[in-house]
Protein backbone atom coordinates (compact mmCIF):
# COMPACT_ATOMS: atom_id res chain seq x y z
CA UNK A 1 0.00 0.00 0.00
CA UNK A 2 1.36 3.45 -0.85
CA UNK A 3 2.37 5.70 2.14
CA UNK A 4 1.88 8.99 2.62
CA UNK A 5 3.44 11.87 3.99
CA UNK A 6 0.66 13.03 6.77
CA UNK A 7 0.33 17.09 6.47
CA UNK A 8 0.25 18.55 9.52
CA UNK A 9 -2.12 21.80 10.09
CA UNK A 10 0.50 24.36 10.09
CA UNK A 11 2.08 23.16 6.53
CA UNK A 12 0.10 25.12 4.83
CA UNK A 13 0.32 28.14 6.09
CA UNK A 14 4.16 27.93 6.09
CA UNK A 15 4.11 27.09 2.70
CA UNK A 16 1.87 30.09 1.96
CA UNK A 17 4.40 32.18 3.63
CA UNK A 18 7.21 30.55 1.71
CA UNK A 19 5.73 30.62 -1.19
CA UNK A 20 5.02 34.67 -0.84
CA UNK A 21 8.49 35.31 -0.02
CA UNK A 22 9.60 33.52 -3.08
CA UNK A 23 7.07 35.54 -5.07
CA UNK A 24 8.44 38.92 -3.75
CA UNK A 25 12.17 37.83 -4.21
CA UNK A 26 11.76 37.09 -7.57
CA UNK A 27 8.70 40.01 -8.13
CA UNK A 28 6.06 37.55 -9.13
CA UNK A 29 2.49 37.08 -8.38
CA UNK A 30 2.98 33.13 -8.67
CA UNK A 31 0.08 31.75 -7.24
CA UNK A 32 -1.90 28.65 -7.81
CA UNK A 33 -4.49 30.39 -10.13
CA UNK A 34 -1.62 32.13 -12.20
CA UNK A 35 -1.16 28.84 -13.66
CA UNK A 36 -1.94 27.59 -17.34
CA UNK A 37 -4.79 26.19 -17.60
CA UNK A 38 -3.52 23.42 -18.68
CA UNK A 39 -0.40 23.18 -16.07
CA UNK A 40 2.15 20.05 -16.70
CA UNK A 41 2.83 17.59 -14.36
CA UNK A 42 5.08 17.52 -11.98
CA UNK A 43 6.97 14.24 -11.70
CA UNK A 44 9.22 14.74 -8.15
CA UNK A 45 12.20 11.76 -8.16
CA UNK A 46 13.30 10.69 -4.95
CA UNK A 47 17.03 10.05 -6.06
CA UNK A 48 18.12 6.57 -5.34
CA UNK A 49 16.47 3.96 -2.78
CA UNK A 50 16.00 0.50 -2.54
CA UNK A 51 19.04 -1.20 -2.25
CA UNK A 52 21.10 2.30 -3.94
CA UNK A 53 21.27 4.33 -0.61
CA UNK A 54 23.17 6.69 -2.64
CA UNK A 55 25.78 8.83 -0.25
CA UNK A 56 26.19 8.09 3.40
CA UNK A 57 26.86 10.46 6.13
CA UNK A 58 29.38 9.92 8.22
CA UNK A 59 26.75 9.28 11.13
CA UNK A 60 25.17 6.49 8.80
CA UNK A 61 22.29 8.83 7.29
CA UNK A 62 21.37 7.40 4.06
CA UNK A 63 20.95 9.93 0.75
CA UNK A 64 18.01 7.97 -0.04
CA UNK A 65 15.62 8.79 3.11
CA UNK A 66 16.43 12.51 2.95
CA UNK A 67 15.47 12.55 -0.35
CA UNK A 68 12.19 10.79 0.05
CA UNK A 69 11.45 12.61 2.60
CA UNK A 70 11.68 16.11 1.13
CA UNK A 71 9.69 14.64 -2.08
CA UNK A 72 6.67 13.45 0.06
CA UNK A 73 6.81 16.88 1.56
CA UNK A 74 7.01 18.69 -2.15
CA UNK A 75 4.13 16.42 -3.08
CA UNK A 76 2.06 17.14 -0.22
CA UNK A 77 2.64 20.50 -0.82
CA UNK A 78 1.85 20.45 -4.45
CA UNK A 79 -1.53 18.70 -4.17
CA UNK A 80 -2.56 21.43 -1.37
CA UNK A 81 -1.54 23.99 -4.02
CA UNK A 82 -3.73 21.83 -6.83
CA UNK A 83 -0.73 20.74 -9.01
CA UNK A 84 -0.65 17.22 -10.38
CA UNK A 85 1.67 15.00 -9.48
CA UNK A 86 3.57 11.99 -10.47
CA UNK A 87 6.09 10.31 -8.15
CA UNK A 88 9.20 7.89 -9.33
CA UNK A 89 8.66 6.17 -5.91
CA UNK A 90 6.67 6.74 -2.38
CA UNK A 91 8.49 3.98 -0.26
CA UNK A 92 12.03 3.15 0.99
CA UNK A 93 11.82 -0.39 -0.70
CA UNK A 94 11.25 -0.76 -4.89
CA UNK A 95 9.98 -4.01 -6.75
CA UNK A 96 12.83 -4.51 -8.73
CA UNK A 97 12.26 -7.28 -12.00
CA UNK A 98 13.03 -10.81 -10.96
CA UNK A 99 15.64 -11.20 -13.19
CA UNK A 100 18.06 -8.39 -11.60
CA UNK A 101 20.07 -9.97 -9.18
CA UNK A 102 23.43 -7.83 -8.45
CA UNK A 103 23.15 -4.13 -6.93
CA UNK A 104 24.04 -2.95 -10.57
CA UNK A 105 21.53 -4.65 -12.13
CA UNK A 106 18.93 -3.32 -10.08
CA UNK A 107 20.32 -0.04 -10.22
CA UNK A 108 20.04 -0.07 -14.00
CA UNK A 109 16.76 -1.35 -13.72
CA UNK A 110 15.18 1.06 -11.83
CA UNK A 111 16.71 3.92 -13.33
CA UNK A 112 15.37 2.23 -16.67
CA UNK A 113 11.57 2.13 -14.87
CA UNK A 114 12.00 5.94 -14.05
CA UNK A 115 13.03 7.17 -17.43
CA UNK A 116 10.17 5.03 -19.05
CA UNK A 117 8.06 6.72 -16.37
CA UNK A 118 8.63 10.48 -16.96
CA UNK A 119 8.83 9.90 -21.02
CA UNK A 120 5.28 8.26 -20.87
CA UNK A 121 3.60 11.56 -18.76
CA UNK A 122 2.09 13.86 -20.97
CA UNK A 123 3.47 17.26 -19.95
CA UNK A 124 6.03 16.28 -17.77
CA UNK A 125 8.24 18.49 -15.83
CA UNK A 126 11.02 16.77 -13.64
CA UNK A 127 12.05 17.46 -10.45
CA UNK A 128 14.96 14.86 -9.17
CA UNK A 129 16.27 15.26 -5.31
CA UNK A 130 19.55 14.33 -4.21
CA UNK A 131 22.13 15.65 -1.67
CA UNK A 132 25.81 15.93 -2.36
CA UNK A 133 29.06 14.22 -0.61
CA UNK A 134 32.13 15.10 -0.85
CA UNK A 135 35.42 13.29 0.50
CA UNK A 136 36.22 17.12 2.69
CA UNK A 137 34.30 18.08 4.98
CA UNK A 138 34.65 21.80 3.83
CA UNK A 139 31.98 22.53 0.48
CA UNK A 140 28.55 23.04 1.38
CA UNK A 141 25.33 24.12 -0.07
CA UNK A 142 22.54 23.88 -2.57
CA UNK A 143 23.21 23.48 -5.98
CA UNK A 144 20.40 22.85 -9.00
CA UNK A 145 21.55 21.26 -12.26
CA UNK A 146 19.75 21.34 -15.84
CA UNK A 147 19.08 18.51 -18.07
CA UNK A 148 19.06 19.49 -21.99
CA UNK A 149 15.85 19.88 -22.72
CA UNK A 150 14.13 23.20 -23.20
CA UNK A 151 12.91 25.34 -20.46
CA UNK A 152 15.44 23.30 -18.40
CA UNK A 153 17.82 26.07 -17.60
CA UNK A 154 15.00 28.50 -16.82
CA UNK A 155 14.10 26.54 -14.64
CA UNK A 156 17.03 25.88 -12.96
CA UNK A 157 18.47 29.68 -12.90
CA UNK A 158 14.82 30.10 -11.14
CA UNK A 159 14.78 27.45 -8.69
CA UNK A 160 19.07 27.95 -7.74
CA UNK A 161 18.02 31.49 -7.20
CA UNK A 162 15.18 31.07 -5.01
CA UNK A 163 16.82 28.46 -2.94
CA UNK A 164 20.16 30.63 -1.80
CA UNK A 165 18.29 33.94 -1.30
CA UNK A 166 15.48 32.23 1.41
CA UNK A 167 18.08 28.97 2.76
CA UNK A 168 21.33 29.47 2.22
CA UNK A 169 22.47 33.54 1.21
CA UNK A 170 25.68 33.04 1.59
CA UNK A 171 26.06 30.51 -1.14
CA UNK A 172 28.06 30.75 -4.24
CA UNK A 173 26.90 27.85 -6.11
CA UNK A 174 25.08 28.50 -9.62
CA UNK A 175 22.67 26.35 -11.71
CA UNK A 176 24.53 24.68 -14.37
CA UNK A 177 24.67 21.43 -16.89
CA UNK A 178 24.06 18.30 -15.45
CA UNK A 179 27.22 15.86 -15.77
CA UNK A 180 26.21 13.84 -19.26
CA UNK A 181 26.75 10.74 -16.96
CA UNK A 182 23.73 11.22 -14.97
CA UNK A 183 21.13 8.74 -16.99
CA UNK A 184 17.72 10.22 -15.80
CA UNK A 185 19.04 12.98 -16.79
CA UNK A 186 20.46 12.36 -19.98
CA UNK A 187 17.44 10.12 -20.80
CA UNK A 188 14.50 12.40 -20.33
CA UNK A 189 12.57 14.21 -23.03
CA UNK A 190 11.02 17.32 -20.75
CA UNK A 191 12.33 19.92 -19.47
CA UNK A 192 14.05 18.26 -16.12
CA UNK A 193 16.54 19.77 -13.11
CA UNK A 194 17.89 18.07 -10.78
CA UNK A 195 18.47 19.34 -6.76
CA UNK A 196 21.31 18.85 -4.80
CA UNK A 197 20.23 20.04 -1.03
CA UNK A 198 23.35 20.03 0.60
CA UNK A 199 26.50 18.17 1.08
CA UNK A 200 25.97 15.22 3.72
CA UNK A 201 29.79 15.42 4.40
CA UNK A 202 29.47 18.95 5.71
CA UNK A 203 28.49 18.51 9.27
CA UNK A 204 26.58 21.83 8.71
CA UNK A 205 24.47 20.76 5.92
CA UNK A 206 23.72 17.33 7.16
CA UNK A 207 22.13 19.32 10.43
CA UNK A 208 20.10 21.38 8.94
CA UNK A 209 18.94 18.38 6.51
CA UNK A 210 18.31 16.08 9.46
CA UNK A 211 15.66 18.38 10.34
CA UNK A 212 12.26 18.34 9.28
CA UNK A 213 11.27 21.89 9.25
CA UNK A 214 14.30 22.33 7.68
CA UNK A 215 13.20 19.66 4.82
CA UNK A 216 9.77 21.45 4.82
CA UNK A 217 11.52 25.05 3.82
CA UNK A 218 13.30 23.15 0.96
CA UNK A 219 10.18 21.65 -0.61
CA UNK A 220 8.15 24.64 -0.52
CA UNK A 221 10.88 26.76 -1.96
CA UNK A 222 11.29 24.34 -4.91
CA UNK A 223 7.21 23.82 -5.44
CA UNK A 224 7.57 28.06 -5.25
CA UNK A 225 9.85 28.23 -7.92
CA UNK A 226 7.92 25.59 -10.01
CA UNK A 227 4.68 27.46 -9.78
CA UNK A 228 6.48 30.45 -11.26
CA UNK A 229 8.23 28.57 -13.99
CA UNK A 230 5.06 27.42 -15.15
CA UNK A 231 3.16 31.09 -15.08
CA UNK A 232 6.51 32.15 -17.20
CA UNK A 233 6.09 29.25 -19.60
CA UNK A 234 2.43 30.18 -20.20
CA UNK A 235 3.28 34.44 -21.06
Amino acid sequence: MRKRFVMKWWYPLAAALLLAIVALVQQSRSTAADAPAEAPVLVIDAGHGGADGGAVAADGTLESDINLDIALRLEALARFWGVETVMTRTEKDIDYPADADSIAEKKIADQHARVGLVNNTDGAVLLSIHQNNYPAASPRGIQVFYGPAAGSDALAELTQGSLTALLCPDNRRVAAPVDKGVYLMKSVNCTAVLVECGFLSNPGDLAKLQDGGYRMKLAAVMLGSYLQYIRGAAT
